[in-house]
């Protein structure tokens, strides 16, 4: 296989057209928005609970009300943008998780902080379903699996710069004007999203191209439902790894300090690995890349029982990449697998169903650890991830190679 040089990422920018370009731009802004507040939350949970004396309980429902609403509400959301187009659904969404935080600021108690969360989660519901059909109608063909994991990266960036950016900003001010000023760039973002959001599909030539092929592909109903399988049990894996993952390094030796820096590992590498497999993939084909984050993914986890700590500190970064490179892969699959009217709604579906598996899968695998201990827990995560080898393989006449 052919190395991949910098040329392979670059060159994909030239050979845009205008109507792609702000499509991606659009896309990636309001994807790194969107995530990026999700993760403030953890930076305001000691203040929130300083400032209005809430215990641990009413943190987490804090962040559970959240979550919870911006996971259950993505089908809903997709409908609705079929029907009022995606630039409106977009743009408000946005504005409401906007102003979702902007409520937060002028929060008197746990109640309104509660509901200014809610009304954040139900705007950034419509981000994942509507704004990764926008990329796959606009890249349909060979370039949608690059162009969906290159989307998919933008997520991680938000996650690394609005916290990052709140946390200078607490060193300035107090948080409530903080979180009215990350709001309003809500606000300001949507007006740009409802402006420059083209309104023709980019990608209607190439669609119907594709339409006998993608007849052909929705000929094998199972598809799309085993890489629904697939993506739910590599979320889940890698939920239950990041639960586990602390107590292994603390049992090693580790001080909070060190399992910090981990974890700082891991999610860096995380982040290289859905750009970076994203592009393996468009080479060498979703299933064979599938293949090859799953099972370095087991090895990795396996690997990390024999290695004092340095040696795990090393082997963290690339368990990083294979670990989150596969979801980047699975969501670009999405558009191969159903028809171009089906896109968004397809989409809101997958989404749907990994994010609630993250929510669920810890509660799950925390009572295997219960009932085995860490590292059994940990061997039987490593084998529960071996289950999507068999899985993908169903899905090599569905997925062409890219």
């Amino acid at each position: 296989m052919r190395r991949l040089h910098w040329e392979d990422f670059a060159a994909i920018a030239p050979q845009l057209s205008g109507e792609q370009r702000r499509t991606a731009a659009v896309a990636g802004a309001a994807h790194a928005l969107h995530d990026g507040y999700t993760d403030l939350v953890y930076i305001m949970l000691p203040l929130w609970q300083a400032e209005f004396g809430l215990s641990y309980a009413a943190l987490g429902l804090l962040r559970s009300v959240l979550v919870g609403a911006m996971a259950s509400l993505q089908i809903p959301a997709g409908f609705a943008a079929e029907r009022f187009g995606s630039a409106v659904v977009l743009a408000i969404g946005t504005a409401l998780a906007g102003l979702g935080f902007c409520f937060a600021g002028m929060s008197a108690g746990f109640v309104t902080l509660l509901v200014a969360l809610l009304i954040s989660g139900i705007g950034s519901s419509t981000q994942h379903p509507v704004a990764s059909a926008l990329v796959a109608r606009a890249f349909a063909g060979p370039r949608s699996l690059k162009a969906l994991g290159t989307y998919n990266f933008t997520g991680d960036l938000g996650k690394m710069t609005l916290p990052a950016t709140l946390s200078l900003m607490l060193l300035a001010m107090a948080w409530r004007p903080a979180l009215a000023i990350l709001g309003c760039l809500g606000v300001v973002l949507a007006v740009v999203i409802y402006l420059a959001t083209p309104r023709s599909d980019p990608g209607a030539a190439r669609a119907h191209a594709e339409a006998s092929s993608t007849q052909d592909r929705r000929r094998q109903p199972y598809a799309f439902p085993v890489l629904f399988s697939i993506g739910v049990i590599d979320t889940a894996t890698r939920m239950a790894f990041l639960l586990f993952l602390p107590f292994v390094l603390r049992n090693k030796g580790a001080s909070e300090q060190t399992i910090g820096l981990a974890l700082t590992l891991v999610f860096a590498g995380g982040a290289a690995g859905k750009l970076a497999c994203t592009f393996i993939g468009a080479r060498i084909g979703a299933v064979a890349t599938v293949w090859l984050t799953e099972g370095s993914t087991a090895a990795g986890i396996l690997a990390l029982f024999p290695l004092p700590l340095f040696g795990v500190l090393l082997l963290l970064p690339l368990i990083g990449i294979v670990l989150n490179g596969t979801s980047s892969v699975l969501y670009g699959s999405v558009p191969d697998l159903v028809p171009p009217h089906w896109r968004t709604r397809a989409l809101s579906i997958f989404y749907t169903g990994v994010i609630g598996s993250g929510a669920i899968s810890p509660i799950l695998f925390g009572r295997v650890g219960d009932a085995l201990g860490v590292l059994d827990a940990l061997a039987f995560i490593a084998a529960f991830v071996l289950l999507t080898l068999p899985l993908s393989a169903l899905l090599r006449g569905a997925l062409a190679r890219h």
